[in-house]
């Protein structure tokens, strides 16, 4: 049962001037209400709105030089 107290908590990664980490699998509701999954173990999430792959993050964030 989801939301259970057996469940083990989602741990979600805060990187200073980068993406949110999750542990995965995880489902993405976006602005417009579709959805978007990942079965892998981790994910970047974007946080900018930088990225092409939005919400995925593909390090666009990152200063090029």
């Amino acid at each position: 049962m989801p939301n259970s107290p057996a469940d083990k908590p989602r741990r979600i990664t805060v990187q200073r001037k980068g993406p949110l980490l999750v542990e995965g699998p995880v489902e993405v509701e976006l602005e417009d209400g579709s959805t978007v999954v990942s079965d892998r173990f981790r994910v970047a999430l974007c946080t900018c709105r930088r990225s092409r792959r939005y919400p995925w993050c593909d390090t666009s964030h990152r200063d090029r030089v």
